[in-house]
């Protein structure tokens, strides 16, 4: 997705979490599932999306997830590579108790543009 579009979706949320959004604007967000979401069906151009670009899109993504763990008093991080394909097994071996720690970040990044 765009800059353009998440930037205007991350503020939508943060002015929500606030209360200063318009009638207009509050209609955007819905909630489901535990979560609030805004729903995109266009990108910045105003074009509808293309499924193959946005799979193609994703099985380039890779996330360097950042966790934090306390070990023997110190206070440690650790940066994790998990490719898009992997990133729910991932978060989810946090709920079996295979990782632990705190998810401190997460980062997207494409391996192909670092040389």
């Amino acid at each position: 997705m765009s800059e353009e579009i998440n930037k205007k979706v991350i503020n939508l949320f943060s002015t929500h979490s606030k209360n200063k959004l318009s009638k207009d604007e509050q209609k955007q967000i819905k909630y489901y599932a535990g979560f609030s979401y805004v729903k995109v069906k266009k990108d910045s151009n105003g074009k509808k999306f293309r499924k193959d670009f946005l799979l193609k899109y994703a099985s380039q993504c890779h996330y360097m997830v950042t966790v934090m763990r306390e070990i023997e008093g110190e206070v440690i991080l650790y940066s994790y590579d998990v490719p898009n394909e992997d990133l729910f097994k991932f978060m989810k071996s946090f709920e079996e108790n295979t990782l632990d720690g705190t998810i401190i970040e997460i980062n997207k990044y494409f391996p192909n543009e670092i040389v």
